[in-house]
């Protein structure tokens, strides 16, 4: 594996997932820093690679690490839901060959203090895209008390959400992470390897960049693109979006359609867009935990069009 600035988690299991594919396009949704672009780049040579990323400072540095490969590479700037819907109308159907989503903050934008994701940041931002107007400034300090507890018991599933709610809006105005993070430290759930903070702000960054909806969007273009033999590899943090995947590939693997409760099937049962690679998810091995901690909650689950 090449050196990069950072380890893409499950390097082993995408590379083992997209080997065999010999010709045709590769979407890579969620470049970053281009870990497991070059990585399939390397892997791949006969394959053209498509890389989507909103952060233009991951897509310029990206676009130098990718320059070795320059005649097999496109970058798209944008949101991977829009993008690869227009991609799948640009291209002939049985020419995607393969597309995977790494989904969630990256490494370079957790390790960019400026970018306010990190608990010590002076800053109070979390937005993929910065040129985006709505960040966690807006949510922290504007959300209701109701709204706030929403998210928090939602996308953080935190069970004292109504707490932690109450708390926010009685330190308020804040100005950086690093006063978020003070404020709900001590009342944040406790007993776990985590930061404190962790979950409240895992819950505020998904507000911010509609991360949920993104990935169903991106689902749903993928579903209604009638992909004929690609592979999609999706990469998930938390059980949120994991099992929106399950649900949403178990729904593509299903031959019937009809209802679970009939005495027969009446749908022809020959619905099955594809099939499962595998029924559990990938997850990291032992070594590369070791390695990058970030791999450990990292789950990857793959489905098959068109066999």
């Amino acid at each position: 594996m090449q050196d990069i600035p950072h380890i893409p988690v499950l390097y082993r299991e995408v590379e083992e997932t997209f080997k065999d594919i010999r010709e045709g396009i590769i979407i890579d949704c969620t470049m970053g820093y281009a870990g497991h672009s070059s990585l399939i780049l390397e892997s791949n040579p006969n394959i053209r690679l498509i890389g989507i990323d909103q952060d233009q400072t991951a897509i310029d540095f990206s676009t130098k690490r990718l320059a070795p490969y320059k005649e097999r590479v496109e970058i798209r700037k944008g949101r991977f839901s829009e993008v690869a819907k227009a991609l799948f109308a640009e291209h002939p159907k049985d020419e995607i060959r393969g597309l995977l989503a790494d989904i969630g903050v990256s490494s370079l934008q957790l390790d960019e203090k400026a970018r306010g994701f990190g608990f010590e940041s002076e800053s109070l931002d979390m937005r993929m895209d910065p040129s985006r107007d709505f960040s966690a400034m807006d949510v922290v300090n504007s959300y209701s008390q109701n709204e706030l507890e929403r998210i928090l018991f939602e996308y953080g599933e935190i069970r004292n959400a109504k707490k932690l709610s109450a708390e926010i809006i009685a330190a308020r105005p804040l100005h950086s992470a690093k006063e978020l993070s003070a404020v709900v430290r001590p009342f944040a759930p406790k007993g776990k390897k985590i930061h404190p903070a962790t979950l409240v702000f895992q819950a505020i960054r998904i507000e911010v960049n509609n991360e949920l909806g993104e990935l169903e969007a991106l689902l749903d273009a993928i579903e209604e693109a009638g992909l004929s033999r690609a592979r999609v590899a999706i990469i998930c943090f938390h059980s949120l979006e994991d099992r929106i995947v399950k649900q949403r590939f178990k729904k593509w693997s299903m031959s019937c359609i009809c209802d679970p409760h009939a005495m027969r099937c009446t749908c022809g049962n020959n619905h099955a867009l594809g099939r499962l690679v595998m029924r559990k998810p990938y997850e990291a091995k032992a070594d590369e935990v070791k390695q990058n901690s970030r791999s450990r909650s990292a789950k990857m689950r793959v489905f098959e069009f068109g066999v």
